[in-house]
């Protein structure tokens, strides 16, 4: 069973979520000995009011608190966030390349990519079956992945950090679908502002120690953009460009085995 408070996130767009169900009593039938997250900080807005403050929220929350491990209301706060927002379809417009729906952008952020005319351009009509109308796409100009990919990386560029929090210098394939043409290379921070599909491994470890089975927990580094120092499986990442498997190499200290 795979749990985690971390995930390459296209979170930010309603249509692209993945519904999770996880019962502290489905844990306990595992005979797992289990210490789920504290209970996050960060205080969104309800379901029916999902705004541009919660996008910033969400990708840059922090948590410093201590719970008892039968609580599980982190978990169920997360995926609350996660399984909201259908609602609010109206509030993103397509990203469309090639005819083909990519991702999906907040028209907050959408205000942003108005300024750089010379690499997006913004359709009025109904074409994508957009509620509110209209869509976004790349300049006709921009036709080689190459030219996109450097085109829309100098646009992240000069948005920065006061619009996308934690740019990592890694990139993201776009593309429709897990082994489908890549449409050009993203940084991987603004994956969840154009709404594109990403994809990562993750990794668990299970020991039977003096009978009982455990599951090994990894902790994040302290230095991460994201999710700093919390809690997060054994070994896991997002398939980058080229995308292929991860190979990981990792030491593991038997005393961290919960």
């Amino acid at each position: 069973m795979a749990l985690s408070l971390s995930s390459s996130s296209s979170f930010l767009s309603p249509l692209l979520r993945t519904k999770f169900v996880s019962t502290k009593s489905q844990l306990l039938k595992l005979g797992f000995t289990y210490r789920p997250p504290a209970v996050l900080n960060a205080s969104y807005s309800s379901s029916s009011s999902f705004s541009w403050e919660d996008v910033h929220e969400v990708i840059s929350e922090r948590d410093d608190s201590t719970t008892h491990s039968s609580n599980l209301n982190g978990f169920f706060q997360r995926i609350r966030t996660c399984n909201r927002g259908f609602e609010m379809k109206s509030e993103f417009l397509p990203f469309v390349i090639e005819e083909q729906i990519a991702g999906y952008v907040h028209n907050q952020f959408e205000s942003h990519l108005r300024k750089f005319q010379d690499v997006f351009a913004f359709p009025e009509d109904n074409l994508f079956g957009n509620a509110g109308g209209g869509y976004i796409i790349l300049n006709p100009s921009l036709k080689s992945p190459e030219d996109r990919t450097k085109a829309v990386g100098e646009v992240v560029k000069c948005l920065g950090e006061g619009v996308i929090p934690g740019i990592r210098n890694e990139l993201y394939p776009v593309t429709t679908s897990y082994g489908e043409p890549v449409y050009f290379s993203l940084e991987r921070a603004a994956a969840p502002f154009f709404g594109i599909k990403a994809y990562g491994i993750h990794m668990n470890g299970y020991v039977d120690r003096d009978g009982e089975k455990s599951l090994w927990i990894g902790k994040r580094s302290e230095r991460k953009p994201t999710f700093p120092g919390m809690l997060d499986h054994l070994a896991a990442g997002g398939l980058g460009v080229p995308c292929k498997t991860k190979y990981y190499n990792g030491t593991l200290d038997m005393g961290r085995c919960h």
